[in-house]
């Protein structure tokens, strides 16, 4: 069954930041959603095994930040290593919101979040956002689609 989905269900490539205290971190994802327009509400499903998960249960925020066609790289980064191991946003260019929610410079848009509710869906976590806050950094990109054979 899951090839099928593999093949099936097609996704944007995010990287979904957030901070809390000192310590943050971005990971790659592809299961991300609006769930809602009144009131805008984004969904990222998370493993609570993530060093992210944690982060922003502590937190209450997130972002997600949308990659381009061309940053394929730059998801693999944020998606083959521990943020608990490693500053992933050490050699990245990137600013904080209000919130210290990261946002990739690079990035073609991002999205904060904050922190409506979470649902256990199987092996992930389900966090809710409210759209607090966002913009399109680059307008002439195209966003990058997850193909499962070209990351794996």
């Amino acid at each position: 069954m899951q090839e099928l989905i593999n093949k099936t269900i097609i996704h944007g490539v995010y990287i979904v930041t957030t901070k809390s205290g000192e310590r943050k971190n971005g990971m790659t994802a592809a299961w991300v959603s609006q769930v809602s327009f009144k009131p805008p509400l984004i969904m990222a499903a998370i493993a609570p095994a993530r060093y992210t998960h944690g982060l922003i249960k502590s937190s209450g925020y997130f972002a997600v930040n949308t990659l381009a066609q061309d940053q394929k790289e730059l998801a693999k980064h944020f998606g083959f290593r521990s943020g608990r191991k490693v500053d992933k946003f050490a050699q990245i260019p990137h600013t904080e919101t209000g919130h210290g929610s990261p946002i990739l410079k690079d990035a073609i848009a991002y999205i904060e979040c904050k922190l409506t509710n979470t649902f256990e869906a199987g092996d992930h976590t389900l966090f809710i956002g409210e759209v607090i806050e966002g913009e399109v950094l680059r307008p002439d990109k195209r966003p990058l689609l997850f193909v499962w054979e070209e990351f794996f």
